[in-house]
């Protein structure tokens, strides 16, 4: 066999298989972290983390997709470093500062201590000192922490994300816009969970217009096991006379558009699972809207496991009025032209930005 003959065999063998990322874990590996808490308070504290840098980023008013590459890297460093060393706070803001140069969108390190500052002590930023010692202090622990952040990130900076995948889903099947909201925003908040770091963004991209599709069908529409089925349903099944069922073709776009073999339709199942479990531990009296969300079944075609979320409230130990201030669970994701807050269902026909309905998409 010629030289040319195995090169080109050997190409076709990796885009038929091409390597696992470095930075793709079993589920299982994020109960072997360097941190010494339990798994639920770990995941409670990435996601104030990631909070936080949200809320730092939309003050610095960086892109979104700076903000997604922050969180991304903000996940990928507590699986080389322990939470009990590196306190999230430095760690998102560092993730913020490096964001900043490697998406092209600088900002000052003195504006990002002192946004980080005002974040901290609840003050406005106009009413933080430049030259204040708290800043100064910050300064050097961004600088500090940034170092070993460099070391855990092995000067990996590329991180793709699953916005760019629904784009290209969106482009294709030109859902609803309603569906488009409901897609984009569950897309924001999977970086409040460690999905980044467990499977590839088209995994999460789909679940998460999956999930959307199936808050705007409303209760009576196909399931998710149904929607993600590896077989169509049976068109004879029954249906509820009161509700028009969308078309097989409509329900499971995505998994048609993706081409999933069955090894990623168990990655796809667990993705929506761990978004409901989620969505299910936020405070329901700070965010009533999550109810639908938290109330779908999820997918059972993979084996039970316990839940990796517990109730925030109970970890943080704080009253809903309290967590509404800290960086404690669902609060702003970053704005972009499909909305910023989690949606919301309503009957009003508006999507979640405020904006009325095409009704003629």
């Amino acid at each position: 066999m010629s030289k040319d003959t195995q090169a080109s065999q050997a190409s076709e063998e990796t885009l038929a298989n091409p390597p696992k990322s470095q930075w793709l874990f079993h589920l299982e590996a994020l109960q072997s972290t360097p941190s010494t808490g339990s798994l639920e308070k770990q995941l409670y504290d990435r996601a104030r983390g990631v909070e936080f840098l949200y809320r730092l980023g939309s003050s610095l008013q960086l892109p979104a997709p700076a903000m997604f590459t922050a969180a991304t890297w903000f996940h990928r460093f507590y699986m080389r470093y322990s939470m009990d060393d590196y306190h999230r706070q430095d760690v998102a803001a560092s993730c913020i500062f490096l964001a900043t140069k490697t998406e092209e969108c600088g900002r000052k390190l003195r504006d990002v201590a002192r946004v980080c500052q005002s974040k901290v002590s609840g003050k406005d930023v106009g009413e933080i000192p430049d030259n204040s010692k708290e800043v100064e202090n910050c300064q050097t622990a961004i600088l500090l922490t940034e170092e070993v952040l460099l070391e855990a990130l092995c000067f990996d900076f590329v991180v793709e994300s699953p916005h760019a995948e629904l784009v290209d889903l969106f482009n294709s099947y030109d859902p609803d816009i309603l569906t488009q909201e409901y897609a984009w925003t569950i897309a924001h908040d999977s970086y409040r969970t460690p999905l980044c770091l467990l499977y590839p963004p088209r995994i999460i991209a789909a679940a998460c217009f999956i999930l959307a599709q199936r808050v705007v069908d409303g209760p009576n529409s196909p399931s998710l096991d149904l929607r993600i089925s590896s077989t169509p349903p049976s068109a004879s099944l029954p249906t509820p006379p009161s509700n028009k069922p969308p078309s097989p073709d409509r329900s499971r776009f995505a998994l048609e558009y993706f081409a999933f073999n069955e090894e990623e339709l168990a990655s796809l199942a667990d993705t929506l699972r761990i978004l409901i479990e989620f969505y299910s531990v936020q405070d329901k009296t700070m965010h009533p809207h999550l109810s639908t969300i938290a109330t779908i079944s999820a997918p059972t075609i993979t084996p039970p496991r316990a839940n990796l979320y517990g109730s925030f409230s109970r970890l943080s130990g704080t009253t809903p009025a309290e967590s509404s201030r800290l960086d404690i669970g669902l609060g702003r994701t970053p704005n972009s032209s499909h909305g910023g807050q989690t949606p919301e269902v309503n009957g009003n026909s508006q999507t979640p930005n405020g904006k009325p309905v095409d009704s003629s998409s």
